[in-house]
This record gives C-alpha cells, structure tokens and sequence, in this order.
C-alpha cells in the first residue's frame, strides 16, 4: 500500500511540474512563437530538446531566452525577454530540455 501510494505521489508531483512549467510558458508568451511539438516561429520544444540532448548547455539557453538570440535556427531572431527573470528562464530551460 505505502509503495502504491509514494508512486502516485511521485506521479502527481511531476506532473505538477510539467503543468507549472508550461504555464510558465504560457504565462511569459513563450508559446506565442514555440509549440511543443511542431515549429511556429520558432522551432518546437521537442526540437530543442533533441538538439542539445545530453549538452551541458542550461546557462546558455537561458541567457538566450533573456537576451534573445539568432542564426542557431534560421534567419529570425528571438527577440529579448527582459520580463524572464533568470530564475524563471533557467526554470523554463529545465523543461524543455526535459522533453523527448
């Protein structure tokens, strides 16, 4: 009975994270130009994800989602995001790296 209910508690606390970090996301108007699954403006979380997989690349990518950044994934640019705090970008950088 304790192990069933330590899984659901594990379950429940990641799947808390994953919502939390999407509505980070949401909440930043980073889905306004990503998606997790298929390129808007700029290209999928999955993409991204794939990419740097297995890179040590978190203070990178967050310093992008702040800063902006272009030519890793065409000609636009992703403009700056000074209303990210480093915080909330490394948070935000966390899980899309997470997914696959």
């Amino acid at each position: 009975m304790n192990r069933i209910l330590f899984s659901l508690l594990a379950m429940l606390s990641f799947c808390n994270g994953a919502m939390a970090n999407s509505s980070l996301a949401q909440q930043k108007n980073c889905m306004t130009c990503h998606n997790l699954e298929k390129k808007v403006v700029g290209p999928a979380y999955k993409d991204v994800a794939s990419k740097y997989a297995g890179q040590d690349v978190n203070v990178k990518l967050a310093a992008k989602v702040i800063n902006g950044g272009a030519g890793v994934w065409g000609p636009l640019a992703m403009p700056p995001n000074p209303q990210v705090s480093k915080s909330e970008a490394e948070t935000l950088v966390k899980w899309v790296l997470s997914l696959k």
